[in-house]
């Protein structure tokens, strides 16, 4: 892997930060980045597993099935792990934020927002069909594909509002002291996008997202997907860091081939 690259990896870098604190909440910015226990989940698997289906063409659920099966234990969701073992595997009308999470790299391929809101449809329909679902995934996906097109915070936010009819007039202060476990896109989605509107970098919107609580591993993955395209950048000693719990395999398999193809 060479030194000087650019590697997309927003949305795998929230969900390692948040992995050590979705069961264990912190409610605070003051927290280890990285602990004993950090990983990645089911969110940076079935997020290469995207990027995998774009760079090679394939269809979506033979890629999120052999990535699932390939590292079973990442904590899915019953529903998907049915699925994934599934002899005929159909959707199953989620409207859960593992849609959402998994959508950021659509934002990097794609050559207009049209494009996006059809390819994020494709992702999420073929487990989350619900429209709940469908929305989660195209909202994360868009803020992605508007924030690295060079659009403006206030911007994004209208046209995910005008779009998606999600709240964003919240501020995180508000938003967190009753905030609990919420796993569905529109208790977890429009959280994330406000972690990212109010942050000033990249470490910063993932801090906020995971001070939240709640399914903290997933708010992170998707603020994290945002606040890369937005920002530019993640910090060098952040991003050695996960390249390293990530592994060689989707690093060198997924990552690096899809950032050369995309990020530009």
């Amino acid at each position: 892997m060479s030194r000087g690259q650019k590697y997309i990896l927003g949305a795998i870098t929230g969900d390692i930060i948040g992995s050590s604190y979705e069961f264990n909440n912190v409610k605070s910015m003051n927290f280890e980045l990285f602990t004993y226990d950090t990983y990645f989940t089911d969110d940076s698997v079935l997020t290469a597993a995207t990027m995998h289906a774009i760079l090679h063409q394939t269809d979506y659920v033979l890629s999120y099935r052999r990535f699932g099966r390939t590292y079973p234990h990442r904590g899915y969701g019953g529903h998907f792990k049915a699925w994934m073992y599934a002899d005929d595997p159909k959707p199953y009308n989620s409207w859960g934020n593992g849609s959402a999470m998994r959508a950021s790299p659509i934002g990097w391929c794609c050559d207009s927002i049209d494009d996006v809101l059809v390819e994020a449809k494709k992702s999420a329909e073929v487990t989350h069909n619900h429209p709940e679902g469908v929305k989660g995934a195209q909202a994360a996906a868009a803020a992605v594909y508007l924030a690295r097109t060079g659009k403006s915070k206030d911007e994004i936010k209208k046209f995910i509002v005008d779009r998606f009819d999600y709240d964003l007039d919240r501020t995180i202060d508000e938003i967190r002291p009753a905030y609990d476990f919420d796993v569905s896109c529109q208790g977890s989605v429009p959280e994330a996008i406000i972690a990212f509107l109010e942050s000033v970098d990249f470490e910063n919107a993932v801090r906020l997202a995971v001070s939240l609580g709640g399914d903290s591993d997933t708010i992170a993955a998707v603020a994290g997907g945002i606040a890369e395209a937005f920002y530019q950048t993640i910090p060098e000693n952040i991003a050695s860091f996960v390249q390293v719990v990530l592994g060689p395999d989707l690093m060198q398999d997924v990552v690096a081939p899809f950032s050369k193809k995309y990020r530009k």
